[in-house]
Order: C-alpha cells, then sequence, then structure tokens
C-alpha cells in the first residue's frame, strides 16, 4: 500500500457523484473536504496503519466525503423539545416569542423597515424611538432606550454615571447569576468603584449614610432575582434609599433583573416586582430583562429620568451595545400587546405557559403515552403523576408551579441513560432526572406527540441492557 494508490483531488471531482455534491455545496467546500480525508489518508499511510486498499478506492473516500459534507451541514442551532418543566429555560434560548413578534421579525428580516428612518420629517431618526414611547407608557418613566442585554444596560449605566466614582451596594445584592455574571466585576468593567455596606443577611439605612461620601455617585439596589434570604434579615427599601439620594444629591438605580410589566399575583403567582410600580416610587433609572418575565426577545431596557436617560444617549458605548432590527422589532411588537391586548395572558407565551390549568397539562401527559409506551418498548414503566414546574433565570426563586410529569424508568437503564438516549432524538428531547426517574413535563408541550421521540434511523430507540 502507497501512497501512489490515492486518487488526486481532480479525479475526484471529475467523479459524477462529486458532481452532485456541488450541486448542493460551494466547490471550494467540497475541494478542501476532498483535500482533508487524502491528507488523513496519507498520514495513516505514513505512520505505519494498516489500512484496507478498499478504502483507497474512489467510491470508498466518496462516501466518507459525502458522509462528512451532509454530516457538517447539521445546524448547531437546532430545535429542542423542552420538557424540563423550566418556563425561562437560559440554556434554552429563555422566552419564546409571542406570534406578533415573530411575524415582525420575519418583516424586518426580509423587507426595508424604518429603523433609523423618521417617515414624518423624511429624515433620521432614532431607532429606539418606538420602543421607548411604548415604556413611557407602560411604566410611567419619562423616558427610556435599549440595548442588547440586561447587563450592558447595568454596565452603561455604572459607566455613564459613576465611572471613576464610588457606588454604593448592600452585600446582601452582590448577586452572581447563571454565565458568572456578577455585579462586583461588571462594577470593574465600567470603571465605577464597588463600596459595600452592610452584611450578608443585614442592612440598615445607617450603613448607607455612613459609607456617603463627596466620592459617591451612585445608589445602587439589585433585585436578588434568583435566591431568597430569610430569618434574621433586613433591608432597605427603594423609598428609603430615594430619600437618601434627594438629601444628598446622588442618584438611585435599581437593577431589577427580571421586571414584570403586569402584576403575576393575579395568577396566583408570588408578585414580582413590577417596573411601573418601582419607577413611580421615584428611582433616577431602572434595569431589567425583555427576555424573562416579561416575555420579549434579549434585551436590556433603561427606564427613568429624562436628565439621566439623555447622557446616557450619549455615552459612545451605548451604540456598542445596541440591538439590532430585529432584536427591536421582535421587541416593539412584545410591548404593544402590554400596551393593547385584551387577553396579555393568552398571546404572551411565557404568560401562557405559567398560566395553564393542570388539568389540560395532564391530559396532555396522558395523550402521550400510548405512543411513548410504543416508542420505549418492553422493560420500560411509564406513568403520569405530580410534579412542579419552576420559572427559570431567575424569577420566582423559591415558587414551585403543581405540574403533571411523565416518569420514565427501567429496570437496568439509569435515569441518565434514559436522558442520554432522549437527547438524541429528532428533535433532542430534554427532560430532568429526580430520584432515579427521567421526567418529561407537559407544562410547555403543546403537541403531545413531541414527547414522543424519533431516534435516528440507525438508532432503534434506548439501547436494551446487555447480558
Amino acid at each position: 500500500m502507497t501512497l501512489r494508490e490515492l486518487p488526486a483531488v481532480s479525479r475526484l471531482l471529475a467523479h459524477p457523484r462529486t458532481e452532485r455534491l456541488l450541486v448542493r455545496f460551494n466547490r471550494e467546500y467540497v475541494v478542501q473536504g476532498c483535500r482533508d480525508i487524502l491528507d488523513e489518508l496519507r498520514r495513516a499511510i505514513s505512520q505505519g496503519h494498516a489500512i484496507d486498499a478498499a478504502a483507497l478506492e474512489e467510491d470508498a473516500i466518496l462516501t466518507r466525503l459525502e458522509a462528512r459534507l451532509h454530516g457538517a451541514d447539521a445546524a448547531g442551532l437546532r430545535r429542542v423539545v423542552n420538557a424540563t418543566g423550566t418556563v425561562l429555560h437560559t440554556n434554552l434560548g429563555r422566552a419564546l416569542l409571542p406570534q406578533a413578534a415573530v411575524d415582525a421579525v420575519v418583516q424586518a428580516a426580509t423587507q426595508p423597515v424604518n429603523l433609523e428612518y423618521d417617515l414624518a420629517q423624511g429624515e433620521r431618526g432614532r431607532r429606539e424611538q418606538a420602543i421607548e414611547d411604548l415604556l413611557m407608557a407602560l411604566t410611567g418613566a419619562e423616558a427610556a432606550t435599549v440595548v442588547n442585554n440586561n447587563a450592558a444596560a447595568v454596565l452603561l449605566v455604572l459607566n455613564t454615571l459613576a465611572s471613576g466614582r464610588e457606588v454604593i451596594v448592600s452585600r446582601g445584592e452582590l448577586i452572581e447569576i447563571g454565565g458568572a455574571f456578577r455585579i462586583p466585576e461588571i462594577m470593574a468593567r465600567s470603571g465605577a468603584i464597588l463600596k459595600e455596606v452592610g452584611t450578608t443577611n443585614r442592612t440598615h439605612p445607617g450603613d448607607y449614610e455612613n459609607a456617603i461620601t463627596e466620592r459617591t455617585a451612585l445608589l445602587l439596589k439589585v433585585h436578588t432575582s434568583n435566591y431568597r434570604i430569610v430569618g434574621f434579615v433586613a433591608e432597605v427599601g427603594l423609598p428609603d434609599l430615594v430619600a437618601m439620594g434627594r438629601k444628598h444629591g446622588i442618584p438611585v438605580v435599581e437593577d431589577l433583573g427580571s421586571g414584570a410589566l403586569v402584576d403575576l399575583s393575579r395568577y396566583g403567582l408570588p408578585k414580582e416586582p413590577v417596573v411601573a410600580e418601582r419607577v413611580a416610587l421615584g428611582p433616577d433609572l431602572v434595569t431589567f430583562s425583555g427576555d424573562k418575565v416579561l416575555g420579549g426577545p434579549q434585551a436590556g431596557l433603561i427606564v427613568g429620568k429624562a436628565d439621566r436617560l439623555r447622557i446616557i444617549a450619549a455615552n459612545p458605548l451605548h451604540r456598542a451595545v445596541r440591538c439590532d432590527k430585529l432584536t427591536i422589532a421582535a421587541l416593539e411588537a412584545t410591548l404593544r400587546l402590554y400596551r393593547e391586548s385584551a387577553s396579555i395572558a393568552q398571546d404572551i407565551p411565557v404568560l401562557n405557559a405559567i398560566t395553564r390549568p393542570l388539568a389540560e397539562i395532564e391530559d396532555t401527559a396522558q395523550r402521550a403515552l400510548p405512543a411513548l409506551r410504543s416508542a420505549l418498548g418492553p422493560g420500560f414503566r411509564v406513568s403520569v403523576q405530580d410534579s412542579t414546574s419552576q420559572m427559570g433565570s431567575g424569577a420566582l426563586p423559591t415558587e414551585e408551579i403543581p405540574t403533571k410529569v411523565i416518569a420514565i424508568e427501567h429496570d437496568f437503564l439509569g435515569a441518565h441513560r434514559i436522558a442520554a438516549r432522549f437527547r438524541q432524538a429528532r428533535p433532542p428531547i430534554i427532560g430532568r432526572v429526580k430520584d432515579d426517574w427521567f421526567l418529561l413535563d407537559a407544562r410547555l408541550i403543546a403537541d403531545p406527540l413531541d414527547l414522543v421521540p424519533n431516534w435516528a434511523d440507525e438508532l432503534e430507540g434506548p439501547e436494551a441492557p446487555r447480558s
């Protein structure tokens, strides 16, 4: 077996099978695929590996090329079935968009839009003008702006109002959320200087008062979105901070994280901070996310005093973290629903998911059982059981929402192996493991058949235990 037995790239490209690939794929991409495979074979031969002569034939190489090109053709970002029971699952894309937002994104993606064009004046306009108008109407704020996420919103506010100066924060509010987002690190990147006050569980007004100096630029309050401290606790409320800020002429900012535009308690859930109510308490600025409880696209929203927002808009960093036209389109459509819809809980998928009747969730789970049992085959036990869902992404961290799950177990296969096989389905089905059961939560499932795995042709379902 010698290197001379390998066909040249030109011979492979002239083969009828390759001509069919060239109809589907870019020529340079196909050429590179040929070269890569030939290089791999040359290395194997040079290193003395045993290679069957048939593997060096054109047909074998082209079969390998076809598999490689079609395998690489699979999208990295794929649809999955969210059967975890976490409504706002950060790893699975958080909020599903309302249909009105999807339609707006399609229009903005496929048609010219007046992103930065004032139709009335016939000249350049502001890209966030419609967003600002809607947020002002929904929150009562004097002004508003939008950036690409809430971390960017906090960064921009701190950089604009407090770079090189001190920002006072309670130790109990120096949070870390998913993806290692930490308030102290964001503050450092902004150029602001952190000044901690109080203790982890108790902070008093005097702690802030004693920390205020001529170097103080800002009083920052951070909503502890993803945890709760209970027991012997004390915190300084926003009204007290606002009064303190006015007394000393220092701006007050609140980072709500997962801010809500409607009162969740009307749906039987604990109340999350409502942005309009926080704005009414008088802080200079409030920041919150667009893709959490609000149920829109990823965005960071800043609302508050007009004079503060004018300074923020003039910061060059504002342009660096601005939103693209697709986010603007989706966010405007979502906010317009909050402003105009008579059935907001039905129109916003996040609100629809958390208010879904338990009987409807159970019906979905029960209707999935026959097809699921058939797909899994013998040896599996499948049943519908009571469980709880959660909001996720830091919202309502201690609240468990009653739900129905399909519990799957096997005498020989562990729950984690079953979960792994469900992730190999097309589309992948993502559930959760609890107490040696693999659970499929039906809360977020509209079609019962979405819970029934369709495995790839070469797979025949969950692997049987080996003897």
